[in-house]
């Protein structure tokens, strides 16, 4: 993993932004799970899901009452949820009707959409995010639990135009239709999480504020270029254009931690998954990394994750096996 990144920088100058290196640390992957066509008095009981999921509204509008909640939420035509914690959920025109669960309605399914009630008033098309297991909750723990972009918010065209791309291509059978939807899923999950760095305002100190802090952007991006390197906080403060002092303090403020504590956990992520995808040597994967012996490098992973780079893996073939 590390030595194909090198090749593809070093050969293709490729520049990778810090946020697309953790999507693809997670190994995030959006795909299309179908679209529900709705109309009259209905309610649909929605049980918990262990994914990522989330929805788009084409047309129409509903409630939905999470498990917890006291208040249900009003939806439009052109809001966008992004589920992010397993919460069971009603959605309906009418909460008081007499609701069904999901597998009933999912009986009547043709190809990837179903139909429920009477008429077709509401229509919206939904999805999941796969993550990798061993780095999801990186992401999962710095999102809130339910993302809510309205379809009238400034953050929405975007989306919107996505939402329209993805029901053409579900209706219109057009070849390659299957990738193409599961690519624009994508692209609307990303743009979901853009819509909520740019409205939610002050967000806990954490790597996933610090992604979207555009005065840590050129600094983040020299330590995801090449995390191997050596980096001094002077090269790091200067990338930003701050003191030593001013960037250290402002990093720390963003981020939850110092600079330097911020490289050394980004290798640690990316030796995780090297140590999950591939048989290279610890000691190899230690000098990739920066680190001048394999017990420097082992010690600082011990430090991170709570346990030595091979027993790491070798739990992770214990957990394949059974």
């Amino acid at each position: 993993m590390l030595e194909s990144r090198g090749f593809m920088r070093e050969n293709l100058t490729i520049m990778i932004d810090p946020f697309s290196d953790f999507l693809s640390l997670m190994g995030a992957r959006s795909v299309i799970s179908g679209g529900l066509v709705a109309g009259g008095a209905w309610a649909i009981n929605f049980p918990r899901a262990n994914t990522v999921k989330f929805w788009g509204v084409e047309r129409g509008s509903c409630w939905i009452l999470f498990e917890g909640d006291k208040d249900p939420i009003r939806i439009e035509s052109g809001d966008v949820f992004l589920l992010c914690e397993p919460r069971s959920h009603v959605l309906g025109t009418d909460l008081n009707a007499e609701s069904v669960d999901l597998a009933d309605v999912l009986e009547g399914r043709v190809g990837n959409m179903v139909h429920h009630g009477d008429g077709d008033e509401f229509f919206m098309i939904g999805g999941k995010v796969e993550l990798n297991i061993a780095s999801s909750q990186l992401l999962l723990d710095a999102l809130p639990p339910l993302i809510h972009v309205r379809g009238t918010s400034s953050q929405a065209q975007a989306l919107r135009w996505l939402l329209d791309q993805l029901v053409q291509e579900r209706q219109g059978a057009f070849p390659g239709a299957h990738i193409a939807s599961n690519q624009l899923a994508h692209l609307m999950f990303i743009q979901i999480l853009r819509a909520h760095f740019e409205a939610a305002g002050l967000q806990p100190a954490g790597w996933l504020r610090a992604l979207g802090d555009r005065r840590l952007a050129p600094a983040l991006q020299l330590m995801h270029d090449d995390p191997g390197r050596a980096w001094q906080l002077r090269e790091l403060a200067q990338a930003a254009a701050m003191s030593r002092a001013t960037f250290a303090a402002y990093f720390k403020t963003i981020a939850g931690m110092s600079p330097l504590s911020y490289l050394t956990k980004w290798r640690m992520h990316l030796a995780q998954r090297a140590l999950l995808e591939s048989r290279t040597h610890v000691n190899v994967l230690a000098r990739s990394l920066g680190y001048a012996s394999e017990s420097a490098f082992s010690n600082a992973f011990r430090r991170v994750v709570g346990c030595s780079p091979k027993h790491f893996r070798a739990q992770a073939v214990d957990e394949v096996a059974t």
